[in-house]
């Protein structure tokens, strides 16, 4: 039976105190300031209960503590370093601050959008913002699977969708950059920096490169791990991401001659350190590819004024995407060689650049013809 019921505190502060029964036939109470709340509380309550969903504050955990019982599940399925990281990074520097303390149980679809709209207000990007939320449901699930909670409103909160002000283009080395990149390349580079543009490899995926999984004999590529952070090995970062790829002549000619030149060690890796181990992503940068750039004059003004490289590596992929495109490959093929999970994601990616194919004029001039 559900009651309210006025209540005066000893400091003489006026509540209304709600209590139900709740789905284990506990009598259960919860205050309110206004009658209004407590109303509406009740109805809510009543509801969840008969349908089976209530979860009582008092055993409701707080997303803080929902959160580390996501993060030790996530130790405990082997989850790579990084991504663990990046998730314990979101709960420290996002969801922490502003929903730490709240009951799973009060975790509203209105408190949750507010949540949302406070991180883009705060200037996060919306990619980001997306990712805190799928860590932040990925939360409540786990709760859900403890029987801690029965609804994930999270899921029911509004998505975050790309401002269509926002560039979705990624910024890449124009052909004539591309050029002059590869002539500025020292020569013990050379070979990584021919292969990360004219097969579009992850920087991961090209440090984890062994010479076991290049045919040289075939001209073929096959991806089959990356290395994180950490410098330890791993699966490609999707089901998809493992995947082969034809290499190109002079690329062939390249490696075959730096298998001959490849410092040795005992992992077998096309591009190490001279010591043969895991070359590290900012060694890569500091020692190669930025230098390269600023050598060649393909910079942008820095912080202090000062010309800076211009392009990350991840830039190098996304050139490999752009030329195969305007060779002619059709969007299934890019999605493949790039090892993306979906052709959404490839024309999320890379649509403006088919839409602008060369041939696009003659096509039309095409259809003109039919008609006139």
């Amino acid at each position: 039976m559900a009651t309210i019921r006025k209540r005066t505190l000893p400091s003489g502060k006026i509540v209304w105190l709600a209590g139900y029964v709740d789905g284990g036939g506990k009598r259960r109470f919860r205050q309110f300031p206004t009658r209004k709340e407590a109303d509406g509380f009740l109805l809510q309550a009543r509801t969840q209960v008969a349908a089976g969903v209530h979860t009582p504050d008092s055993v409701s955990p707080t997303v803080a503590e929902a959160a580390e019982l996501w993060l030790k599940r996530c130790e405990r399925d082997k989850l790579e370093r990084t991504t663990v990281l990046q998730y314990r990074g979101h709960l420290t520097h996002h969801i922490g601050p502003q929903l730490g303390a709240v009951k799973l149980s009060r975790l509203t679809v209105p408190l949750i959008n507010e949540f949302a709209d406070n991180l883009l207000t705060a200037g996060r990007s919306r990619v980001l913002v997306s990712r805190v939320m799928v860590s932040l449901s990925s939360i409540v699930t786990e709760a859900q699977r403890r029987g801690l909670v029965t609804a994930n409103n999270v899921r029911s909160a509004k998505p975050i969708r790309r401002s269509s002000r926002e560039d979705a283009r990624p910024d890449m080395p124009t052909r004539e950059e591309l050029k002059t990149i590869i002539d500025a390349t020292p020569g013990q580079w050379r070979p990584l920096i021919l292969t990360a543009i004219f097969t579009g490899l992850r920087g991961s995926e090209l440090r984890g490169l062994l010479w076991d999984d290049v045919d040289l004999r075939k001209g073929v590529l096959h991806v089959r791990r990356r290395a994180d952070r950490f410098n330890a090995f791993g699966p490609p970062k999707s089901k998809a991401g493992t995947r082969d790829i034809p290499l190109p002549p002079t690329l062939l000619i390249t490696l075959k001659a730096w298998k001959l030149a490849c410092p040795n060690g005992p992992l077998g890796l096309v591009f190490p350190t001279v010591a043969g181990t895991v070359q590290g992503h900012a060694n890569i940068l500091h020692r190669c590819f930025w230098p390269l750039q600023e050598a060649a004059g393909i910079t942008v003004p820095g912080k202090d004024g000062k010309p800076e490289a211009k392009f990350s590596l991840h830039a190098l992929r996304h050139a490999a995407a752009a030329l195969w495109i305007g060779q002619g490959l059709s969007p299934k093929r890019i999605q493949t060689l790039m090892g993306h999970a979906s052709i959404a994601q490839t024309f999320d990616q890379y649509g403006y650049l088919f839409e602008a194919r060369d041939d696009e004029a003659a096509l039309l001039a095409g259809v003109e013809k039919g008609l006139l």
